[in-house]
């Protein structure tokens, strides 16, 4: 009898690589390893009132709404305490680790990242025991005199935010007062601005699988991930997979992407906590399928091996690597990138990819270049997008992801 595993999908209002993902794995159909076969079901979750004793038959849940809403959250933190349910992102990390503590961490393991303050809200608490609590306790603080420490230009950003939510480049004190006052009760960074980089780049995470990619985030979303190869060097390449991976071997988060600007070969990550990273097809058109690709291999991966979900931090090894000022740079990457290989187990998820999962890649470029596909997309373009842009994101997806395809068959 084969062994049946149900997938849930914890989502928000995305329709597009839900269906592209449901669409994959029920072409794949049933995979067999170790003298087992598995079969899959995919749900999409409906939320309502639940029972902490209930029991739920996921064996894998893709969330991408709790980092926003309290009751998927909680649900998620039962169903992996109580029935040990694997979930790509532990809720517990990303609850506790959002970009505060990731910049602390990361500056502690020595990584680049640029100069960064955390000021007071502009309006503090509504609560009268806080008055005191400011009287006694808060000095008053010279915003200016900090953005001068840090130099102009800067950026001003929430402690938290994500979506590019409440994100401000700001020249001058006139703008860094206008900011500051705009940003109500929620909790800041300044941030140093990495002026005349060489590049900007994304790299989206899934497992062991990294794709880094050339980014603009001055243009437009749908023309953000600029279609270029060889805007980096190998070297660099290895640096920003090593990076990302880094990341989220030791956050336990399994689906995130990092951005790091790279400047005279240097390289300085700037955001690196996105509990819900973008993966529309409107913005990733020709990366779309292999972030399809990748999801539907690791969570198949997941399920079949039996793979279990992290929910404590293994910190220590990674500060011990940190902390000794006997290692180079280029040596601690090399550690870092061991542990966070062997948390991942990439050498036997290749393994698995290159036999079990022999056919995906054929699977998954008949499904882009099939009218199922075309359909979704324009579907999706239809009811997301504004009416003027749609017939250009409609072709430009098309030849995209088209493109993909005739090189997967090259």
């Amino acid at each position: 009898m084969a062994k049946r595993h149900e997938i849930g999908l914890l989502l928000a209002a995305e329709d597009d690589w839900p269906t592209a993902f449901e669409a994959v794995l029920d072409r794949l159909g049933p995979v067999k390893h170790a003298g087992e076969t598995h079969e899959f079901d995919v749900s999409r979750l409906i939320h309502e009132p639940f029972d902490l004793r209930a029991r739920d038959d996921y064996a894998l849940v893709i969330d991408r709404l709790s980092w926003w809403y309290n009751v998927p959250r909680e649900w998620l933190k039962k169903i992996a305490l109580m029935e040990e349910v694997y979930l790509l992102n532990n809720p517990f990390t990303f609850q506790a680790m959002e970009k505060h503590s990731a910049y602390c961490a990361m500056i502690r393991l020595g990584l680049r990242v640029p100069e960064t303050w955390l000021v007071p809200h502009k309006l503090p608490p509504e609560d009268r025991r806080f008055e005191r609590l400011q009287e006694r306790y808060y000095d008053e603080f010279d915003l200016d005199e900090i953005a001068e420490r840090i130099g102009y230009p800067l950026y001003m950003k929430p402690f938290d935010g994500g979506g590019w939510v409440g994100v401000t480049r700001i020249e001058d004190p006139q703008q860094l007062h206008q900011s500051y006052d705009a940003s109500g009760a929620r909790l800041m960074h300044l941030q140093a601005s990495v002026e005349d980089y060489d590049v900007f780049t994304r790299s989206l995470s899934i497992g062991p699988q990294t794709l880094v990619v050339q980014f603009d985030p001055r243009r437009e979303y749908y023309d953000r991930y600029v279609f270029a190869r060889d805007f980096v060097t190998t070297e660099l390449e290895w640096e920003l997979v090593t990076l990302s991976r880094l990341v989220n071997a030791f956050f336990r988060w399994e689906f995130n992407s990092c951005e790091v600007i790279v400047k005279d070969g240097v390289t300085y990550p700037i955001d690196y906590a996105n509990a819900a990273p973008d993966i529309a097809i409107t913005s990733l058109h020709y990366y779309f399928p292999w972030a399809i690709r990748s999801l539907v291999a690791w969570c198949v991966f997941c399920c079949v091996t039996r793979r279990e979900m992290e929910m404590h931090q293994h910190t220590r090894e990674y500060f011990e690597i940190g902390d000794d000022e006997s290692l180079s740079y280029e040596e601690k990457l090399q550690r870092y990138r061991a542990l966070a290989d062997a948390h991942f187990e990439a050498e036997a998820f290749e393994e698995f990819r290159g036999t079990v999962l022999a056919d995906l890649d054929e699977v998954v470029a008949d499904y882009i270049a099939s009218p199922e596909f075309d359909q979704l997309l324009v579907r999706v373009v239809r009811a997301s997008e504004p009416e003027e842009l749609q017939e250009r994101l409609i072709v430009g997806c098309r030849e995209r992801t088209q493109a993909w395809v005739e090189e997967q068959a090259s």
